[in-house]
């Protein structure tokens, strides 16, 4: 077994607790830890714990140890540089090759593989200085593990969770290493990379008049995971983003639209040799036939009012049923139906007659799928099997979607190759 000098870099976050697992894993796995937190960092774990569990000296003074050049002399010693968590303040440190501590002078002075596993609050997380700072460092080769998706400090939940340990130091060796010893975690990095990926999310709006529209409840959540999680997996990704009650994901190209109409228009214009295109927007069956341009005024001699509707096109079938070699079509329904197998069903049903050649299933209903940050899914291959179920937040979900897309595009690739190599009769 190959036995790596490992730095740790641990900064002034409350998931500084979580590191210690970090270290605790890649001590068991036979490699050389040191630890070296920033003076915030030691605010929420002690130095004798971080001593205790890499089994070596931890130092935090960048102008101790002069004589041995420490400042400069553990990164370059360095195989590996792992920062977990990493705050905002850290990454935009990083990001402009700040070097006012010794973590800062040890990254500078390494030229060893940067893993970071960033925490912090959602709006942090979004806010377009960490976005860009975030690029930077990817733009660099920096490996960038996460965030997660789930409860943070407080009542506040959302994407900025550290990863859990085990996934950091998985994606961690894999990069090192190459040899499996992070596959569970690392199997999707970049495995996109190259491809063009169109993912539509949100929910179109049919107009009544200036004021009213028809809707729905989606929020866009799950189409937007799936295009970040694309992006995350190396994809050049094209966002439709149709009425979107969440923030706008850093790094696709997107184009926003609100009708139906509106949609096709766009996807229509895109799907054109993509490699993958994803439905995940909840599009309206109908529209109304007349919109009126001013306000409908309330009619005090009439009880009500009566609205005439007309079909809109069937976005997802009109692209299944047209041809698209090289494209791979995942459409996406959302139903109520509470039997398993009645959902499966109609899937089945469903992938069939709109000519997609994935169709994920989720139930539906008052108080699930729309607008949280939880979603239930079964996925239908070709054949009609059931090719995956996932559970778990929206992000980890788009991940599993995307293992199945991967696989399938994958086997396309290959049977295309092997075709084009087949000796000539």
């Amino acid at each position: 077994m190959t036995r790596l000098n490992i730095v740790v870099g641990i900064t002034g976050g409350i998931a500084a607790y979580k590191a210690v697992g970090v270290v605790r894993a890649l001590v068991l796995a036979g490699h050389d830890v040191h630890v070296v937190p920033t003076e915030g960092a030691l605010r929420f774990v002690g130095r004798p714990t971080l001593e205790a569990i890499s089994r070596n000296p931890v130092h935090t003074e960048l102008y101790e140890g002069v004589a041995e050049v420490r400042h400069v002399a553990i990164g370059q010693a360095a195989d590996l540089i792992v920062i977990a968590p990493a705050t905002a303040n850290s990454i935009a440190k990083l990001a402009t090759g700040l070097a006012d501590d010794l973590l800062g002078n040890t990254l500078l002075a390494s030229e060893a593989p940067v893993v970071i596993a960033p925490a912090m609050h959602t709006e942090m997380w979004r806010h377009p200085a960490t976005q860009a700072n975030v690029e930077t460092l990817r733009s660099r080769g920096v490996t960038i593990v996460g965030p997660a998706v789930g409860q943070l400090t407080g009542a506040d939940s959302g994407p900025g969770r550290m990863e859990e340990p085990d996934e950091i130091v998985r994606f961690a060796l894999e990069r090192v290493l190459g040899d499996g010893s992070g596959a569970a975690a690392s199997a999707n990095h970049a495995d996109l990379a190259g491809r063009r990926v169109v993912v539509s999310a949100g929910g179109t709006r049919e107009p009544l008049d200036p004021v009213r529209f028809l809707g729905n409840r989606s929020s866009g959540k799950q189409g937007i995971a799936i295009a970040e999680a694309a992006r995350e997996r190396g994809a050049h990704v094209t966002l439709i983003a149709a009425n979107l009650e969440v923030a706008e994901p850093e790094g696709c190209d997107i184009r926003r639209v609100s009708t139906a109409l509106e949609l096709q228009a766009a996807v229509t214009e895109v799907a054109h040799g993509a490699d993958v295109v994803v439905m995940a927007a909840a599009v309206a069956d109908y529209r109304p036939a007349n919109v009126s341009e001013g306000k409908i005024k309330k009619d005090q001699s009439d009880d009500g009012l009566t609205l005439e509707l007309v079909r809109n096109p069937d976005i997802l079938a009109g692209l299944g049923h047209a041809e698209h070699p090289g494209t791979l079509l995942v459409g996406f329904a959302a139903e109520t139906e509470p039997d398993d197998d009645r959902i499966i069903a109609l899937g089945r049903a469903k992938r069939e007659a709109k000519g997609a050649d994935l169709l994920v299933v989720n139930r539906v209903g008052w108080n699930e799928g729309f607008a949280s940050d939880e979603n239930r899914v079964v996925v239908i291959g070709r054949d009609g099997d059931v090719v995956t179920r996932a559970h778990g937040t929206k992000q980890s979900v788009a991940h599993d979607i995307l293992d199945v897309v991967v696989a399938e595009v994958t086997a396309v690739t290959t049977a295309t190759t092997s075709k084009e190599h087949e000796p000539t009769p």
